[in-house]
């Protein structure tokens, strides 16, 4: 018999796949009296589900159990496309709710993987309410500071996608998955099909990451693990990576924060963590993987959630993403690390036209609210509000190799109406070197170089 199609798995099969051997334990199904043909007595009805469970071997459109995916336990829902499309009828809502009312009693999070054409059309409105029935449930097990990690197999269409799949805290999707709110027979007829991919819901920032089917396990494996060990214990700032002298002067300083050589977020990150893994997108229609990285990665044992910036303008999508990271993180307890670099928030136009402001407003906010600690590292450039949204009041430290300006120097003296000769007076009259910083209590200290561990912290009084 050949082997189904990545997309096309069964449910039992792809179970197989992400969990730990052994391990799969069903959840008994609910017991509901269905009256002949359904509740809408639809001819037929019966015919087809008897057909659906002959050939699938399932009672449901789902299966849900607890098991192991990579040694940490969770509730798993696997849609079972063969049965009537993996639709979502009244019996499905009753395994879909019985998982999340498991989750909870045990403290497990939930991994939905879903293959799915959205409601049942011979169940009508009672099959449609059922989206309201689930979204209740994750609401109720977000609440409980249970994290949820959705899989979208081949399609995740309709209301599972609205719910399930886009409603998880995390989405992972497989090659080349049909994905969208539309399903194929339901769209205008001229609409492009690569609009509905995992692919293009990646670059739109409604998926963090495209995982092949190989690596699905281990990517899985490692996301639960992560978002599983809270710690709030705030994260120890990195040590410097670049230079290790104080800069003299505050151009001195400018020019050192913007040297193309000198050490970037990916540098600080991967020297910091043992592993880490990507949250991309604001959920919102846009990323800036170029601009904001985000993620959970590992450090000494314990989880630690990141948000940095790559030394360019950062775009709203950027900030409402740190936004959303920063939100994760705080109801699942883990600490956060922010590096600030970046010689200000995008301005341009389109910025506007998506929203900069509220962006940049819906960050601050967030920093501030956020119970879980938050630790700030200034590593380059701190360009005005754009970098200062992300900074954790009361804890941000900087590099021997970074500033932090109301505004750079050059625009400084622009709106001062002084001529271009006086921009590195400007910034020595702005104090914007990591010493000043310290000494005026803007930042708690200077970090060493790593060479040497040391730390200059902010002086008594």
């Amino acid at each position: 018999m050949p082997e189904p199609t990545p997309g096309r798995l069964s449910a039992r099969h792809v179970l197989g796949l992400v969990t730990d051997p052994g391990s799969f334990a069903e959840l008994p199904h609910p017991a509901r009296r269905s009256p002949p043909d359904g509740p809408l007595g639809w001819q037929g009805y019966d015919a087809s589900r008897a057909r659906a469970a002959e050939r699938t071997g399932e009672e449901e459109s789902v299966v849900v159990g607890t098991a192991r995916v990579g040694g940490t336990a969770a509730v798993l829902i696997a849609f079972e496309f063969g049965f009537l499309g993996g639709s979502l009828g009244e019996r499905t809502g009753d395994l879909l709710e019985a998982a999340y009312v498991h989750a909870r009693a045990h403290r497990l999070p939930v991994v939905p993987l879903v293959a799915t054409g959205g409601s049942r059309m011979q169940e009508g409105m009672l099959a449609l309410s059922q989206l309201q029935r689930v979204a209740r449930q994750s609401a109720l097990t977000r609440e409980a500071g249970l994290a949820q990690v959705a899989v979208l197999r081949d399609p995740t269409t309709g209301g599972g996608w609205a719910t399930l799949g886009a409603g998880a805290d995390v989405i992972l999707a497989l090659p080349g998955a049909q994905v969208g709110f539309a399903g194929s027979r339901v769209r205008p007829p001229d609409a492009d099909p690569a609009a509905y991919t995992a692919e293009a819901q990646l670059a739109a920032g409604a998926v963090d990451a495209v995982v092949p089917l190989a690596q699905l396990k281990e990517t899985l494996g490692l996301w639960l693990r992560l978002l599983t060990a809270p710690a709030p214990i705030p994260a120890d700032p990195p040590l410097a990576l670049g230079a290790d002298a104080l800069p003299a002067t505050g151009w001195a300083a400018v020019r050192r924060a913007r040297a193309p050589h000198r050490p970037r977020a990916e540098a600080y990150l991967d020297a910091y963590f043992a592993r880490r893994v990507a949250l991309s997108g604001d959920r919102c229609g846009g990323a800036d993987p170029a601009g904001m990285l985000c993620g959970f990665g590992e450090r000494d044992g314990r989880t630690v959630a990141f948000a940095a910036q790559t030394g360019t303008a950062t775009r709203p999508a950027g900030y409402r993403t740190a936004a959303r990271l920063i939100r994760l993180a705080d109801r699942l307890g883990i600490p956060v690390l922010t590096l600030v670099d970046t010689p200000g928030a995008a301005n341009d136009a389109e910025a506007e036209r998506q929203g900069a402001g509220a962006a940049i407003a819906e960050l601050f906010g967030e920093v501030a609210a956020a119970r879980t600690p938050i630790t700030t590292l200034v590593v380059g450039e701190g360009g005005s509000g754009g970098a200062l949204a992300l900074a954790a009041p009361g804890n941000t430290w900087a590099t021997p190799d970074s500033y932090f300006s109301v505004i750079a120097p050059e625009l400084a003296a622009a709106i001062l109406k002084r001529p271009p000769r006086e921009t590195e007076a400007t910034a020595a009259q702005l104090r914007i070197r990591p010493q000043d910083l310290v000494e005026l209590g803007v930042v708690r200290g200077i970090v060493g170089h790593a060479t040497t561990g040391s730390t200059t912290p902010l002086p008594p009084g």
